[in-house]
């Protein structure tokens, strides 16, 4: 008995416990399906209303430029090439009614029968008002390709 009251506590969890994982995963697949067809009003549902955006390319936004960048986005004519996003590597942590989001963004591009790959780490904040999960935070960087590191060497 005086063993077991000696004996090391096991270790903290690393990761806290999300009890909305499913919820914010859905959320997540869902927009990155809308975003995928650059579809409006799932990304007015996504960002909170005081979102702060920064993009891969460093450029800092709020959702009313946003979401004119999407409305104002040429409508694809056929043989476009069409992107689409998917999520890797979702890891979710969740405080009470805020959770950070970090995963992978994989853009996948079929352009002439080639394949093009983009990556991108994501991490968003998400703040659960009025019963329902919204962006407040977003970084975005891009993953270089292995051949934009070897050009560097």
């Amino acid at each position: 008995m005086l063993a077991l009251m000696l004996a090391p506590a096991p270790p903290a969890r690393a990761t806290p416990v999300a009890p909305a994982a499913a919820e914010l995963t859905k959320l997540l697949e869902d927009f990155l399906a809308g975003a995928s067809s650059n579809d409006a009003a799932m990304h007015d549902r996504f960002w909170a209303e005081d979102v702060i955006y920064t993009g891969s390319s460093g450029r800092r936004v709020g959702k009313a430029d946003i979401l004119k960048d999407v409305r104002s986005a040429p409508a694809p004519k056929p043989g476009d090439p069409k992107t689409i996003f998917s999520a890797a590597d979702v890891r979710i942590q969740q405080y009470g009614n805020s959770a950070i989001v970090a995963f992978r963004l994989v853009g996948t591009t079929e352009r002439e029968g080639k394949t093009e790959v983009a990556n991108y780490l994501n991490t968003g904040t998400f703040l659960k008002r009025g019963g329902r999960w919204q962006v407040v935070s977003w970084q975005a960087t891009r993953v270089p390709r292995p051949e934009d590191e070897t050009r560097k060497e």
